[in-house]
């Protein structure tokens, strides 16, 4: 899971749809510093959702082993 309470997701491969293992989260677009202003997104009882400043589709999947996929789409700090 990324270093962040709730966890933020980005994409910089250009993907169409990002799965996503949680319902909260983040959009940052791409990663800083040509990053969107970061929104909070809560799918409620829907299983997709679309990023109103990116355009990046969620998709939830309860079943994904990892938080995200593409993995690579989900932002974590510099350790």
């Amino acid at each position: 899971m990324a270093d962040h309470s709730i966890p933020h997701f980005h994409n910089d491969p250009g993907v169409h749809s990002i799965k996503v293992r949680v319902k909260k989260f983040m959009c940052t677009g791409a990663r800083p510093p040509f990053d969107h202003p970061h929104i909070f997104i809560d799918m409620g009882s829907d299983s997709e959702t679309i990023c109103s400043y990116c355009s990046t589709r969620y998709v939830y999947d309860a079943a994904l082993a990892g938080i995200c996929a593409p993995p690579e789409c989900e932002l974590r700090t510099a350790a």
